[in-house]
């Protein structure tokens, strides 16, 4: 039974596929004549059926995750990341400057603090997260109409949603508008291993993930987001 199953999966995707590349090519039923407007396209890339078909999945329940492509085009060894470069491709532009002291990522739709050090200085993980609480329109670069209650610090997640592994120092993607990037920013998120600790993330050197001690502030910095489910 479930080798039927599977064989039956298999099957559907094999026509979800054909049917993405097929797509342009229909026309209404009961009718001989082409779509009015300007002629769609005819040729789909391979990278659009497969990000089409990852957004189909995730929609039917079948497990499928619309996680993002690294960034990394460079193959050290056979099989690793940059010879297989799996995941969403990264929309272009990636980044939009608002015009307001904000930023949005076209990937992820979160918005981001355009001064990525808002504050100015590094600060304990309580610091870090008032700032981001209290940060509202009128301060660090803002014209946005935010109040507060509306930024939060990112989570690790989100920190590593917004980084390019293809380059480093920082590990953004090239042309972005952020100014005043710094080496390291706390997360939102604890460590389950030491609650005294949060996650670090090294957005503006190597994307380097660690921890650090909640109560000491010498390396790290804040960088507010808005937006997310």
């Amino acid at each position: 039974m479930k080798k039927q199953r599977k064989t039956k999966a298999g099957a559907g995707i094999i026509l979800l596929m054909a049917a993405l590349l097929c797509m342009p090519l229909l026309v209404q039923a009961g009718s001989l004549e082409p779509p009015s407007g300007t002629p769609a396209p005819t040729m789909r890339t391979l990278d659009e059926v497969y990000n089409q078909l990852l957004t189909i999945e995730g929609i039917l329940g079948r497990g499928a995750s619309p996680v993002s492509k690294t960034g990394q085009k460079i193959m050290y060894l056979a099989g690793d990341d940059g010879d297989l470069q799996r995941g969403v491709a990264v929309p272009i532009p990636r980044f939009i400057d608002n015009g307001n002291g904000t930023v949005t990522d076209n990937l992820t739709k979160l918005i981001w603090l355009k001064n990525a050090n808002g504050n100015g200085a590094t600060c304990t993980w309580a610091n870090a997260l008032l700032y981001c609480n209290t940060l509202a329109s009128g301060s660090a670069g803002l014209t946005d109409g935010s109040v507060a209650g509306d930024w939060r610090m990112p989570n690790v997640k989100e920190f590593i949603s917004l980084m390019d592994f293809s380059v480093n120092a920082p590990c953004l993607t090239g042309g972005h508008p952020f100014t005043s990037v710094q080496a390291s920013y706390w997360a939102s998120t604890t460590s389950s291993g030491d609650i005294t600790q949060a996650f670090q993330v090294g957005v503006g050197a190597n994307g380097s993930i660690g921890r650090g001690y909640k109560t000491i502030s010498i390396t790290y910095t804040v960088w507010p987001v808005r937006g997310g489910y």
